[in-house]
């Protein structure tokens, strides 16, 4: 049974928690004052502790710098009738779980109590999670899928060569991430690695970004600029967004491409760089090149090997390794040695859609970290901010065939387990009895892997 300790000088709230909590099933006892609660937490050892910041002989702040620092900190959920922001901030920063206003309201009490001590069962189910040792955390690409090992195959040929590679992909795949490890591992690593976002620059001074601009060039230009690539010596220049380069500058592009020769805008003489092209897109570059808004040449010349990232929805299965990834990355960020993804959280991530993919998993994994009031990640945590990444409805025009999402969401996830349907179910969330209708309602069968 669940133990809450109640600390209070209002009788008339002690004896009213006590009565309540007691009818929900919980042990339940009482203090009066600071050092009355330090007396009773040490005889009852407490699972939850109810906490007034004032009382007649110290702070509940005082208090709670106590339990925090014992053997077995119970779980604090601080109440006061005084509505200031500054103390709710103290009490949140000083390790609270969770903080009321008075008048009590027995709904939210009962919710928080009951939140705390499925956050402190879930710490005593979760095993502790070894320190990372690897101080490199971000520069991996995680996953065992065949989708993602296909891709490490590829890279792996990168790695060998200074060819020109385009890396295609949804917005937040992780193409970056993928240029970076790809020039880390080759034989110019020393060499810089510079990234230029296309997208992210306007259009009259992305020429002068990329190649440079000479003294006096244009009105402003009060000094020689050194271009990115340049900048990139014999590294790597990633060129992210590459749909997004005016067509202008596309022959300009290309003509370093093909003679490894460029001028600074404004400039009379040749400079020459032997630095690597990697470049990205998330659109349909031989679409543009069919609509003119794309060079059919550079786009071959760019294309000698195509590098096609998965979307994290078609690798379900590698979810629980990046989260555990991006957990050793959170924790050394917030020093939380111990943050820890309860399972049931994990199966929520897994029957999500990620329309952000990677990027979007890493968000949701840090929104719940900071949100957690516990050393465990639980499920109503991920649910929450899952809930807040939600994109509004579309209008019944724009809305799309939702029975072909559904069957492509139920293939997708039986992919994913190798056809275990009782996995399958657990991660979509249904009956075993339901995925078996659901299944034969689309007609899904192996032969569609």
């Amino acid at each position: 049974m669940p133990r809450v300790l109640v600390i209070d000088d209002e009788v008339s709230i002690s004896e009213s928690l006590e009565m309540f909590l007691s009818e929900k099933g919980y042990a339940v006892e009482t203090a009066a004052s600071a050092g009355a609660g330090r007396e009773a937490f040490a005889r009852f050892a407490p699972d939850v502790v109810i906490l007034d910041i004032r009382l007649p002989d110290g702070t509940g702040f005082e208090v709670l710098d106590w339990l925090k620092a014992t053997d077995l900190p119970p779980k604090v959920i601080m109440i006061t009738a005084f509505h200031d922001m500054e103390k709710v901030i103290t009490s949140m920063k000083s390790g609270a779980f969770d903080y009321i206003h008075k008048p009590l309201d027995a709904d939210e009490i009962e919710a928080a109590v009951e939140k705390a001590v499925r956050a402190i069962e879930a710490e005593r189910a979760a095993p502790s999670s070894p320190k990372p040792q690897d101080t490199t955390l971000e520069d991996v690409i995680i996953g065992k899928s065949k989708a993602i090992l296909n891709v490490f195959k590829i890279m792996g040929v990168l790695c060998q060569n200074d060819a020109t590679a385009l890396i295609h992909g949804e917005t937040g795949t992780g193409k970056e991430l993928i240029a970076r490890v790809i020039h880390k591992n080759s034989k110019n690593h020393t060499e810089p690695f510079i990234t230029l976002d296309c997208s992210a620059v306007v259009e009259t001074l992305l020429e002068s970004e990329l190649f440079g601009h000479e003294k006096g060039a244009f009105t402003g230009a009060t000094h020689t600029k050194i271009g990115q690539i340049e900048l990139a010596g014999k590294g790597t220049l990633f060129l992210d967004e590459i749909g997004e380069l005016p067509l202008g500058l596309q022959g300009k592009l290309l003509g370093f491409l093909e003679r490894r020769e460029y001028l600074r805008v404004g400039g009379q003489y040749p400079q020459r760089s032997q630095c690597r092209i990697l470049a990205a897109t998330h659109r349909d570059l031989n679409q543009m090149v069919q609509e003119g808004q794309f060079r059919r040449d550079l786009y071959f010349r760019l294309n000698v090997i195509t590098l096609s990232v998965p979307p994290l929805r078609d690798r379900l299965e590698d979810i629980p390794d990046l989260s555990q990834h991006f957990l050793n990355i959170i924790r050394r960020s917030m020093h939380k040695d111990d943050l820890r993804l309860q399972d049931s959280a994990t199966v929520a991530l897994m029957g999500d859609h990620w329309v952000g993919n990677v990027r979007e998993l890493k968000n949701v994994i840090t929104a719940a970290a900071i949100r957690s009031r516990s050393n465990v990640i639980l499920k109503e945590d991920i649910e929450a901010v899952l809930a807040l990444h939600q994109t509004p409805s579309t209008t019944h025009a724009d809305a799309p065939d939702l029975s072909h999402l559904e069957h492509q969401h139920i293939l997708r996830v039986l992919r994913s387990v190798g056809w275990n349907r009782t996995h399958a179910a657990r991660i979509l969330g249904i009956s075993l009895p339901t995925l078996r209708s659901k299944i034969r309602k689309f007609g899904i069968d192996p032969s569609e892997s």
